[in-house]
């Protein structure tokens, strides 16, 4: 993590010192982030001249006291071992006089535990970033009982400069929020298997397909590592009696089966690098048993204070890409359900499964809880109207749901007099969009008429996008990493697609045996003419912003670090030309792609002479002779 951590921040400019044990550990780290930095560069997330010059901000000493004599922030992230982390703090405390922070990425221990170490406690804070740093989003903040306003204002600053998602743990407690509701996962999955009512394949199968999780419990835990998974039970039941250790992991490790890592855990990987999940192995699962306990824990969470409803939600879909976070599936459930599922194993596995009030309130009742928007959030900046795609841990891929909530989305912010131009983009810093969710792949693939159902989902995503398309006022698409498939057929029905220099875009159905369902072939050929249609849809390949730029896919690639004032910047200045001028500009050029040009020189004349009844034409012509700005007020 340390080594992770340290590449995040000198890639963001800051002047790093890593400090470790000896110089041979120092030099596997420096190692490892050279590595890290070459892939990014490869994949043209950075330049390469970036590659030397993060690398220059960062030095290496084995001296604690030398590395934080003149540090503004530091953060631990040694083993989790107590005494350990205890001394290290000590020293680094001593050591750093100038600190405005002291921070450790502790996974599970207590902050006020550690705190009791530092001759300053008011200026130790929990920043627990996620593996690996450099690509994980999610970062929890953990404030400790002496932990002051300056120091929490100081991390999230730091956090926020990083490019990170934050959420803030109010409280201390063990496990903070993704580990703690992992934990209880855990603790029920390896429970219900021990007691004989599923097999591993069956929670796995039955959590990955029909549930949407990532991976299966079991193989999750697999990727993490047994022993790590062990450690974090043992930290959170030996501080809190409503957890217990969790003997099938601890079987596991005593045995040497530590997941992925050690070739063996709870399935072999001597042979392949992920588990083969039949589909149907879980047909007859009972999911209420894994999700229950789920949103019991995450529910205990909020109503006790340590976080809110929305940060919770927030670091369970980053922190285990959870498609729907935690709470998300308690429409999915019933009251009289939950209460039957943990008071069994509130029998069976004793405290920690007593229904918490505020679940109940949330269970069956998605139409009182639910927020207006699930899978997208608008963000209003008059003139200007954002839709951002918001579901980061499955890069802004594309669901029913989302689709449906672009539709609104487009006619709230068309409605809206105060915005006159709409942006597109997506939550996360990765991906606008990825394209269509495989998981529903999965189900469509599942179901008798498959056909009619695939069909129904790519019209569907047609006619929202013919909206899109024909929307009086002007709407880009702001692409910062990957567009691909139903992601670039956005993109596409946008008037503008500007992206960052470290995006890709493509067309990659073909090499799933689909073609583009929503538009690809349709646009493509309007917007770069067949023969360059023919070559991103047939070879499925992804490409760089510049290689699309020169093709035409793409209008502009700005510089990734001022990628969205840049966006920011054309938008406002778009917003400054007349509402009604703009509307009817469009509509005239989007005729000339569907009608003879006879039909179309009439379309635009008739358009032209109706501006001629608008205020705005005598405002722009009043300015032009005052040699000012115009004042277009859409009128």
């Amino acid at each position: 993590m340390g080594h992770g951590i340290a590449q995040v921040a000198a890639m963001s400019g800051y002047k790093v010192t890593v400090v470790d044990v000896s110089d041979e550990i120092l030099k596997r780290a420096m190692e490892r982030i050279r590595w890290s930095l070459e892939k990014f560069a490869e994949k043209g997330r950075i330049k390469q001249e970036d590659v030397a010059a993060t690398l220059g901000r960062i030095s290496t000493t084995t001296s604690v006291e030398e590395a934080c004599r003149d540090a503004d922030i530091v953060i631990e992230a040694v083993f989790e071992d107590v005494g350990v982390k205890r001394e290290v703090l000590r020293r680094a405390d001593a050591a750093a006089r100038r600190a405005r922070v002291i921070g450790t990425n502790t996974s599970s221990i207590p902050i006020n535990e550690l705190a009791a170490a530092l001759g300053r406690p008011e200026r130790f804070i929990g920043i627990h970033f996620f593996n690996p740093p450099q690509l994980m989003q999610l970062v929890e903040i953990i404030l400790g009982d002496k932990t002051s306003e300056e120091t929490l204002k100081a991390a999230q600053e730091f956090v926020k400069s990083l490019g990170k998602t934050q959420v803030l743990v109010k409280r201390d407690v063990a496990g903070f929020i993704v580990n703690r509701v992992l934990t209880r996962v855990f603790e029920v999955a390896c429970h219900l298997v021990q007691k004989g009512k599923y097999t591993v394949l069956q929670i796995d199968s039955a959590t990955k397909y029909r549930a949407g999780f990532p991976m299966g419990v079991f193989e999750l835990a697999d990727f993490v590592g047994l022993d790590v998974a062990y450690n974090v039970s043992k930290v959170i039941a030996q501080r809190d009696k409503r957890f217990r250790e969790i003997p099938l992991l601890r079987e596991r490790v005593e045995r040497g089966e530590l997941g992925v890592k050690s070739g063996k855990g709870f399935y072999d990987y001597s042979k392949a690098a992920r588990p083969e999940i039949p589909t149907d192995a879980g047909k007859d699962v009972d999911l209420a048993y894994i999700l229950a306990p789920a949103m019991n824990e995450a529910a205990r969470l909020v109503e006790e204070g340590y976080a809110s409803h929305e940060d919770v939600e927030t670091a369970m879909k980053l922190g285990t890409n959870l498609p729907k976070g935690v709470f998300g599936y308690a429409p999915e459930l019933t009251v009289e359900k939950v209460t039957q599922v943990l008071a069994e194993l509130e029998r069976e596995l004793g405290e920690g499964y007593k229904p918490v009030p505020y679940l109940l309130t949330l269970v069956g009742k998605a139409p009182e809880v639910k927020r207006e928007y699930q899978e997208i959030y608008i963000r209003r900046e008059p003139p200007l109207g954002w839709i951002v795609l918001n579901r980061p841990h499955r890069l802004n891929a594309i669901t029913p749901t989302m689709i449906e909530e672009l539709d609104r989305a487009i006619d709230e912010l068309t409605e809206d007099r105060q915005v006159r131009v709409i942006v597109i983009t997506g939550e996360g810093g990765r991906a606008f969009s990825a394209g269509a969710d495989v998981a529903g792949f999965m189900e469509l693939m599942g179901r008798e008429n498959k056909v009619h159902a695939a069909s129904k989902f790519s019209w569907r995503l047609s006619e929202v996008l013919l909206k899109v398309e024909g929307c009086p006022k002007p709407v880009i698409a702001a692409i910062d990493g990957y567009a691909l498939g139903g992601g670039m057929e956005i993109a596409l029905a946008c008037d503008f697609r500007l992206a960052s220099e470290r995006s890709e875009v493509g067309q990659p159905e073909i090499r799933l045996g689909l073609i583009p369902g929503a538009g690809g072939t349709q646009r493509l050929v309007r917007l770069i003419g067949p023969s360059k249609a023919k070559l991103v849809v047939y070879f499925g390949d992804r490409l760089k912003a510049k290689e699309a730029e020169a093709l035409g896919m793409v209008d502009k690639v700005f510089p990734t670090e001022r990628f969205m004032d840049s966006v920011k910047e054309f938008a406002l200045k778009l917003s400054e030309m007349p509402p009604i001028g703009l509307e009817y500009a469009k509509r005239a050029i989007n005729a000339a792609l569907d009608v003879p040009i006879e039909e179309g020189l009439r379309h635009e004349s008739s358009l032209f002479g109706q501006l001629f009844a608008t205020k705005d034409l005598i405002e722009g012509i009043s300015a032009f002779f005052a040699k000012r700005k115009p004042e277009f007020k859409g009128e």
